[in-house]
C-alpha cells in the first residue's frame, strides 16, 4: 500500500453538493483539505442535453440510476421492496451534475415534527439556526427567486431575481388563482444572471441531462474552483474501501483503490463523509473493525436504517393553448405549499411541495404519460392513434409533481450485499424500502387535489401518471440527534462514537421534510465546516 506523506487536515469522501460546500468553506480558513472522489471530472460537452438524441443518451449513459448507468465507478445496488430505483451521480459534482437545481429550504415545522405531530423526530436544530447557512451558500450559488414567499417566515430573499415564469406556469397559476389555493414562482440553483463562475441561464429547459451552457450551478463548476485556488486537492478515481481508526478511537484517514487497482492510504486529523445516504451508509459498514464490528461509528446500530426517498406521484392535463412548455429553467416553473402542513381531518399526518416540471417537450417522456398513467381505458395511444396523441401533447400539456413528507422506519434500510461487488471486488448494497401507509394516503390525497387544480386551469382531460415513485433524494440513514443512544451525529454531524468524525450529507436528516433536500444538504454542510473551523483548537485528532 502506499501511504501518502501529505498528511490532510480535513479528508472528505465524496465531491458533491456537500462535500464541496465543506472544502470551499475549509480550505479558504486555511485547512489543507483533500478531496476523495471515485469519479472524474465531467467535460460540459459531453452532456446530452444539446444534442437531437438526448432523452435516448439521457436513457443510458447520463441515467441517475447507476445500475443502468453502470459506469467503472458505480457499485451495484440491489432493491427491495417498493422502490423500483436509486438514483445519484458518482462523479465530481455528484448528483448536482443531474439534478433539477430545485432550491426549497425546508420550512420551520420540518424540524419539529415530534412536537407537532406527534410522529418521527424532532431535528436537534431549528430553522433559525439554520436560516443564516442558506443565506450564505444561496449566495455562494447564486440562487435566484422571488423575495419573500408568505409560505416561509419573512425575511426569504434569494440574492438573484426570478427566472420569468414560462406559460405552462402562468397558465396554472391563473387556475391555483381561481381556487384560492398558494402558488410562488420557483426558486433556482441556477442564475438568472451571470454569477460568479456560472453563465446566464439561457433557458433550454435541460438542467437534468447535465447543463451544457454552465449556468446551472453543479458544484463541480460554481465551488470547487474556489476550493482548489485555496489548495484543496481532489482525488479523481479514488474508491474508498475503509475508513481507519487509531487504537483510540479516532480517525486517522481513508483507504482507498486507484484505477490501477493499486491502495493507497490518505492520513487526516478530521475525517467527513460526504457520499450522499447509500453510500455513506455503505462505506461506514465497509469500515467494520474489531473496535466497531457493526460498522464504523455503528454502536446503536442505526446505519443504513430510516432510509427515506420521497416517493412522489405526478399528474397531467391536456390543453388546448400551445404552452411552449420548453423554456427552463427545468426544475419549477412555480411550486405550491397549499397542502404542507398536517391537517388531521385527512387522515395523514405532515404535507407536500406541489411543483410544475416540464413533460411536453420530450417526447419520450410523453410516451410514458400516455402508456404508464391512469388514463381511460379508451385512449389507444399506438397505431393510428399515435400521432394525434403526440400532437395533441407535445406543447399542450402541464404536469404537476407532488413531492411528499416521507416519514422514517427503521425497516427501511440499506445493507451491504453478500453477492454483488463493484469492480474492485468491494460489496454493493441492498436497499429495502417500503412506502408507509401514511404516505400513500398522502400523495392520493394531494394528486386528487391537483386533478382539481388542471380542472380550474382548463384542462380538456387530466389524469394521474404515477403513484409512489422514488424521487432520488436519498436521505436518513445516518440520523442527526442529541441522544447518542438513538443518533448516530450530534447536531453539528459529528459521530457520537468518533469524535473526529463527520457526516455532511443527507444521510443525518432524521425527517425527509416534503421538499428537495440540496438546499437543506448544502446548509448544513456549511455549519458543519464553520463549527470545525471555529473549534479547530479543541477538535480531537488522530496523533
Amino acid at each position: 500500500m502506499n501511504v501518502k506523506s501529505d498528511a490532510a487536515d480535513v479528508l472528505i469522501i465524496g465531491a458533491g453538493a456537500s462535500g464541496a460546500v465543506a472544502a470551499k468553506h475549509l480550505a479558504e480558513a486555511g485547512f489543507r483539505v483533500v478531496v476523495l472522489e471515485q469519479g472524474d471530472w465531467v467535460d460540459q460537452n459531453d452532456f446530452p442535453g444539446n444534442k437531437p438524441e438526448y432523452e435516448i443518451l439521457a436513457a443510458k449513459d447520463w441515467h441517475p440510476n447507476p445500475n443502468i448507468r453502470d459506469r467503472p465507478e458505480d457499485y451495484p445496488i440491489t432493491t427491495s421492496g417498493s422502490v423500483e430505483q436509486i438514483g445519484m451521480f458518482n462523479g465530481v459534482g455528484g448528483s448536482t451534475i443531474l439534478y433539477a437545481a430545485c432550491w426549497c429550504r425546508a420550512k420551520p415545522s420540518d424540524f419539529r415534527v415530534r412536537s407537532l405531530d406527534g410522529v418521527a423526530d424532532d431535528w436537534p436544530l431549528s430553522y433559525e439556526e439554520l436560516e443564516p447557512f442558506y443565506v450564505a451558500v444561496e449566495r455562494e450559488l447564486g440562487v435566484s427567486g422571488h423575495p419573500n414567499n408568505p409560505a416561509y417566515p419573512s425575511g426569504y430573499v434569494p440574492p438573484l431575481a426570478a427566472h420569468p415564469i414560462n406559460p405552462v406556469g402562468r397558465k396554472m397559476a391563473q387556475g391555483m388563482n381561481k381556487l384560492g389555493w398558494h402558488w410562488w414562482p420557483g426558486y433556482y440553483s441556477v442564475p438568472s444572471k451571470a454569477y460568479g463562475h456560472l453563465e446566464q441561464c439561457v433557458r433550454a429547459g435541460i438542467c437534468m441531462f447535465g447543463c451544457p451552457h454552465g449556468a446551472k450551478a453543479s458544484v463541480d463548476i460554481a465551488l470547487l474552483p474556489d476550493a482548489m485556488k485555496h489548495g484543496t486537492r481532489v482525488v479523481t478515481g479514488a474508491r474508498v474501501s475503509s475508513i481507519s481508526v487509531t487504537d483510540d478511537g479516532l480517525a486517522s484517514g481513508a483507504t482507498y483503490i486507484d484505477r490501477d487497482g493499486k491502495e493507497h492510504f490518505q492520513a487526516a486529523s478530521v475525517v467527513i463523509v460526504a457520499a450522499n445516504a447509500v453510500g455513506t451508509a455503505r462505506l461506514l459498514l465497509m469500515s467494520a473493525s474489531n473496535r466497531f464490528p457493526d460498522g464504523l461509528a455503528n454502536s446503536t446500530g442505526l446505519i443504513g436504517k430510516r432510509f427515506m426517498t420521497h416517493p412522489f406521484g405526478t399528474s397531467v392535463g391536456i390543453y388546448e393553448d400551445d404552452l411552449e412548455d420548453y423554456p427552463g429553467p427545468a426544475g419549477e416553473a412555480i411550486e405550491s405549499m397549499e397542502f404542507y402542513e398536517t391537517d388531521a381531518a385527512r387522515g395523514f399526518v405532515r404535507g407536500s411541495k406541489w411543483h410544475i416540471i416540464p413533460a411536453a417537450a420530450r417526447p419520450l417522456a410523453m410516451i410514458n404519460r400516455w402508456t404508464l398513467g391512469e388514463a381511460s381505458g379508451d385512449d389507444n395511444f399506438w397505431g393510428p392513434h399515435f400521432t394525434t396523441r403526440m400532437k395533441q401533447s407535445i406543447g399542450h400539456m402541464i404536469e404537476w409533481m407532488v413531492m411528499p413528507e416521507d416519514l422514517p422506519e427503521e425497516t427501511n434500510l440499506v445493507t451491504l450485499d453478500p453477492d454483488r461487488t463493484d469492480s474492485d471486488g468491494l460489496p454493493g448494497v441492498i436497499v429495502h424500502y417500503e412506502t408507509s401507509e401514511n404516505t400513500r394516503r398522502l400523495v392520493d390525497f394531494n394528486l386528487e387535489r391537483s386533478l382539481e387544480a388542471h380542472d380550474a386551469a382548463g384542462a380538456t382531460k387530466a389524469w394521474v401518471t404515477s403513484r409512489n415513485n422514488p424521487s432520488w433524494h436519498n436521505l436518513g440513514t445516518a440520523m442527526m440527534g442529541n441522544d447518542a443512544t438513538r443518533s448516530v451525529v450530534n447536531r453539528f454531524g459529528r459521530a457520537h462514537d468518533v469524535a473526529n468524525l463527520y457526516v455532511i450529507d443527507g444521510s443525518v436528516f432524521p425527517t425527509a421534510s416534503g421538499v428537495n433536500p440540496t438546499a437543506t444538504i448544502c446548509a448544513l454542510a456549511k455549519r458543519t465546516a464553520a463549527y470545525i473551523a471555529d473549534n479547530a483548537r479543541e477538535q480531537e485528532t488522530a496523533a
